[in-house]
């Protein structure tokens, strides 16, 4: 039997990086996005708005950023500098006048305590409003570091806050 497979128009969904069902209803809220994506090695963060010639970032900050500015020197993906990220794009999203955002986190599969939810945490504390379950966040003594040997983030979070 010869089966033939079946052509996915779009190369993003063919590759199974967008779900295009689930990106129509984000933008069809006009509200912009809060995007967090976490590689092997870093965690990002971006608010993202839609425009028809092509979406924009507004604001965006990574583990880089804490590196260099910051001083954070351990470990680069983890729950606290997942929440480190999400603060410092809150409050450059607050200085951009971005009050609301809705987030976004793509084909990755919603488990609680993820490090999607920490970086929602940290935009939420900064003072973005983002609909969410506060069932997912992940226990405050993780995100604060307690379960970590180094003490470093607490020195990190004092200078993001400022």
């Amino acid at each position: 039997m010869n089966r033939r497979k079946k052509a996915v128009a779009y190369r993003r969904k063919r590759e199974g990086k967008t779900d295009y069902r689930k990106r129509l209803e984000l933008l069809k809220s006009g509200v912009p996005r809060l995007v967090v994506r976490a590689s092997l090695k870093n965690v990002r963060a971006q608010i993202i708005e839609y425009h028809p010639d092509g979406d924009r970032v507004i604001v965006s900050a990574d583990t880089h950023e804490l590196m260099k500015k910051f001083g954070l020197q351990k470990a680069r993906r983890n729950t606290v500098t997942a929440y480190l990220v999400g603060l410092l794009v809150g409050k450059k999203a607050l200085v951009k006048k971005v009050a609301h955002a809705i987030l976004d986190v793509g084909i990755q599969t919603p488990m609680k305590n993820a490090l999607v939810y920490a970086a929602l945490k940290g935009a939420v504390d900064a003072g973005v409003k983002v609909p969410h379950d506060p069932a997912i966040i992940p226990d405050q003594k993780r995100l604060q570091g307690e379960h970590l040997k180094v003490s470093e983030f607490a020195q990190v979070k004092s200078r993001v806050v400022k």
